[in-house]
């Protein structure tokens, strides 16, 4: 089985694969004060809450977009299963033609769910991840990583507005009954909701109108389940593509 960890900015996703099947998933917080012993632990308690044993995990690979943590993830895991693993970052193969200013300075989180589309998707491909960050990427044929843009997370600006101005109240993001709220708490729903979908929506137009062709959407992320129904675009939602991605990268690496 291979041991497969993204380190995100909210939240460390731990998955378990084996022969490209998907046989556990799991979250736990990002933390950076952490020490590996404590993510070793944490990552023991996974295998054994989905009943791995340590002696079926053959190899790991991991992604990473939060450095400080990274370092104790990796020694985590060394600690438990006695192997190191497979890093996405330079150098290593996923089969994009990157075309970006800076290659190297590509969040790994970008490059692995690209991969995964690619897996199941024809480009072009336009790629939004839903994380604390709401990211767009293009992927065009010959699999070449165009580049996008980066958007605050809609649970970001929910709690900026909330925190920045004294008399908006924390809000759950539910679905908003109307557009038209009636109340402050509706009121902030559908600003935020309805607005993170037309923006995605607008930014959909604006990227294909610049692309010159129409493309295939694809939404992963915590807050794509709840965003994308919004949206007046046909989206395609993904919730495992981090997972796939790794696999797919993994692949591509093993010896």
């Amino acid at each position: 089985m291979l041991l497969a960890i993204d380190i995100g900015n909210s939240n460390i996703v731990i998955g378990g694969i084996d022969e490209e099947k998907i046989h556990f998933e799991a979250r736990i917080a990002t933390d950076r004060i952490k020490t590996s012993d404590q993510y070793g632990v944490e990552i023991k308690n996974m295998l054994d809450l989905f009943r791995v044993p340590v002696e079926e995990v053959e190899d790991c690979i991991i992604s990473s977009v939060v450095p400080p943590v990274f370092n104790a993830v990796r020694t985590g895991v060394v600690k438990v299963t006695g192997m190191e693993p497979i890093v996405v970052g330079p150098g290593i193969k996923t089969g994009l033609n990157i075309q970006m200013d800076d290659p190297a300075s590509v969040g790994s989180d970008r490059i692995v769910i690209a991969v995964a589309a690619l897996q199941e998707y024809k480009p072009p491909i336009i790629l939004v991840d839903m994380g604390t960050a709401t990211t767009m990427e293009v992927v065009d044929h010959g699999n070449t990583y165009l580049g996008g843009c980066i958007i605050p997370g809609v649970r970001v600006s929910a709690e900026a507005l909330s925190s920045r101005a004294s008399q908006l109240p924390g809000i759950q993001l539910d679905k908003p009954k109307r557009v038209i709220g009636k109340n402050t708490v509706e009121c902030m729903r559908s600003g935020i909701m309805y607005g993170a979908a037309a923006m995605l929506d607008g930014m959909l137009d604006r990227m294909e109108e610049e692309l010159g062709k129409r493309t295939t959407v694809v939404v992963t992320g915590g807050m794509a389940q709840f965003i994308a129904p919004l949206c007046r675009r046909k989206m395609m939602v993904e919730k495992d593509l981090l997972l796939k991605g790794l696999y797919a990268i993994y692949k591509k690496n093993k010896k």
